[in-house]
């Protein structure tokens, strides 16, 4: 599985429209043949921080969400609402089987 991790900071005139983007691509991603989970986070100890959690079957799966035409669209709008540089990163994991609650 990969995980994927990413945050912007939006400038403050334009969150509004940074967070309804996100909303927006979030509900689009999960549509798409392999991913797993997607969602989006607005970070309390700082609101205008935007964080993004999502979960896909393989690397080929999110190598070809990041080639579709919307999802770089996204990406380059929403950096251009930034007050900084995006940042993102990509880690490999192993989920892990959790005795079932109340088990033993």
């Amino acid at each position: 599985m990969i995980l994927v991790l990413a945050s912007i900071v939006a400038r403050q005139e334009h969150f509004a429209r940074a967070l309804s983007m996100s909303q927006e691509h979030v509900a689009r991603s999960r549509a798409e043949p392999g991913c797993l989970a997607h969602a989006v986070h607005q970070d309390l100890d700082h609101p205008l921080r935007l964080v993004f959690v999502e979960q896909w079957d393989s690397r080929a799966a999110l190598s070809e969400h990041f080639r579709l035409a919307a999802s770089r669209e996204f990406a380059k709008t929403l950096a251009g609402l930034a007050s900084e540089q995006p940042q993102i990163a990509l880690y490999e994991a192993t989920p892990i089987q959790l005795p079932a609650h109340g088990s033993a």
